[in-house]
């Protein structure tokens, strides 16, 4: 089928969370034809998902501060931070807390600041703690797109970037190509539409939702990285990705408080000084003793039962405000027995960008969850809301500022309409297969099966038969989730030790040798590449 491009723009946002919102609304300081298209409803991701009340977020208390949360990030992360990117996203996140407020976002701030509940996930010291609630962000944001004119795209599923070199001479004398624009697929009319960009950028979520286990928006599907592979960006530090305890029974999944972990009672041995020491971080990691209570839940065949029956009168405030959100949202008491396993959560990587949140691919931009480099091996909580802040802000400047300079190039593609006869089996298929073999417990024998198993539903994939735009449109996606899974294995894969958020049950301590990040990219074949560096 042949496409021409529908809507002109100088910049494209993929993805309405914060992120997405910051790039629009920054880049719409500048230039007047600004879209934004999402594939859930407009404010969706796991910036507005529905388990938790909202988000969390942190930023050095004062300048003076700055240095020291540098430092804890890079620590935090075990080497695989890149310095600039955490420098940049430290020094920015304090004013654009401010700039929230002057906007109308009402910011919730501590009665209690000083209580060990709001030192941040794996830090050491207390920081400048705020809570950014839903509703407050959605009224303000809706008002703000529609102030700026900025169209948008809700239920827009991205299918491909597309790259154009036709009349750009390089320096070396090449022609090297550039983005400009993307095919979409409308989910409500079941068709494709091109849309013309002079800049685009990629703010669609992390890799979580790859997993069937998952505890992110419905909306973030882990397809763009492939979709960046594709187009010569690589991907680093994506075996880093966050596993949390959740409650699955009588209700969920739903996001268990960590801070009530020493006020319960497992159903499995636990020591006091671990849960303790549990209770200080949220998902998964391998670097402190307190990982055996994560070990002790995913080697239960059965679901572990968790009652919060020791909480002290009054509890911690961080609490009592998780206890209203959940109980209100869930029907149950905080202190009702539940049942938790554990779900795949935020990308700690993704796609490699400059601090510019440019990418290898001139007109590309990127920002929040789907990329990588801020964070490291773990990260410090509340720090995903402040990279979506501050890269989310920079990309909508630095991609209007690239637009001014461009022109409308028209697009023309031909889509295939072919689809896999059985594409809905193989999603449920992958997100089995990663739950598996690649959550809390992994192993090279483990992994090696996921890659055949993976393997096989690429296969499947491309045994097609003729179909309509919406099977063509639901096999494009599926084949790019594949092809992000394979990505995500081989990372994990690659890393022969346990680091931060990787746990190896046959490599289970920390390699000096492999304190350096891992990039994967695809080569001219097709095949993917584990390399170091960024």
């Amino acid at each position: 089928m042949k496409l021409s491009s529908e809507i002109s723009c100088d910049v494209l946002v993929v993805g309405s969370g914060l992120a997405g919102c910051m790039a629009a609304l920054e880049a719409s300081r500048v230039c007047p034809r600004v879209i934004v298209a999402s594939a859930g409803p407009i404010l969706s991701g796991s910036s507005f998902f529905e388990g938790t009340w909202g988000l969390g977020c942190v930023a050095a208390k004062d300048r003076d501060d700055d240095a020291n949360l540098l430092q804890s990030i890079l620590d935090i992360g075990c080497g695989m931070a890149d310095e600039e990117l955490a420098g940049t996203l430290v020094r920015e996140t304090r004013s654009l807390l401010f700039d929230l407020e002057k906007r109308g976002v009402r910011l919730r701030k501590p009665d209690a600041a000083a209580e060990r509940e709001y030192i941040p996930c794996f830090d050491h010291a207390h920081r400048m703690w705020r809570g950014l609630e839903h509703a407050s962000l959605g009224r303000v944001f809706t008002r703000a797109l529609d102030r700026k004119g900025i169209t948008l795209l809700p239920r827009h599923l991205l299918i491909d970037i597309i790259e154009d070199a036709q009349g750009r001479v390089g320096e070396a004398g090449g022609i090297p190509s550039q983005a400009i624009g993307a095919v979409l697929f409308d989910t409500s009319s079941s068709s494709f539409i091109a849309v013309s960009a002079r800049s685009v950028v990629l703010a669609t979520g992390g890799m979580g939702g790859l997993y069937g286990r998952h505890l992110v928006g419905g909306d973030c599907l882990g397809s763009a990285q492939a979709v960046a592979l594709a187009h010569g960006e690589k991907l680093v530090n994506i075996e880093f990705l966050q596993i949390m305890p959740t409650v699955m029974t009588p209700k969920g999944p739903v996001v268990f408080n960590e801070k009530c972990f020493r006020f319960s009672d497992l159903s499995i041995p636990a020591d006091d000084a671990l849960l303790d020491q549990r209770s200080t971080y949220g998902p998964f990691t391998s670097r402190l003793a307190s990982r055996d209570i994560d070990l002790g839940i995913a080697r239960e065949e059965n679901p572990v039962s968790v009652r919060v029956d020791r909480l002290p009168h009054p509890a911690p405030e961080f609490i009592e405000t998780y206890r209203g959100w959940y109980e209100a949202s869930t029907g149950l008491r905080i202190e009702d027995p539940v049942e938790l396993g554990h779900f795949a959560h935020a990308s700690n990587g993704g796609i490699a960008i400059k601090r510019d949140t440019s990418c290898a691919l001139p007109g590309l931009f990127a920002a929040g969850e789907c990329t990588g480099g801020m964070h490291g091996a773990d990260r410090i909580g509340g720090l995903a809301s402040a990279s979506a802040l501050v890269f989310g802000r920079n990309a909508g400047h630095h991609a209007a500022i690239r637009a001014l300079g461009e022109v409308d190039i028209p697009i023309e593609v031909d889509i295939a309409l072919e689809k896999a006869p059985d594409v809905e089996a193989i999603d449920a298929e992958l997100g089995a297969i990663l739950d598996e073999h690649a959550l809390v417990v992994r192993s090279d024998e483990g992994l090696a099966q996921a890659e055949r198993s993976i393997a096989d539903l690429s296969l499947r994939l491309d045994r097609t038969e003729r179909g309509n735009q919406k099977e063509a449109a639901l096999t494009l996606l599926q084949r790019q989730r594949v092809l992000s899974a394979r990505a995500l294995v081989s990372a994990m894969r690659a890393r022969t030790e346990s680091r931060g958020a990787h746990y190896r049950a046959d490599h289970p301590a920390e390699d000096p040798a492999q304190a350096r990040p891992a990039t994967v990219s695809l080569d001219a074949g097709g095949a993917l590449r584990v390399g170091e560096g960024r």
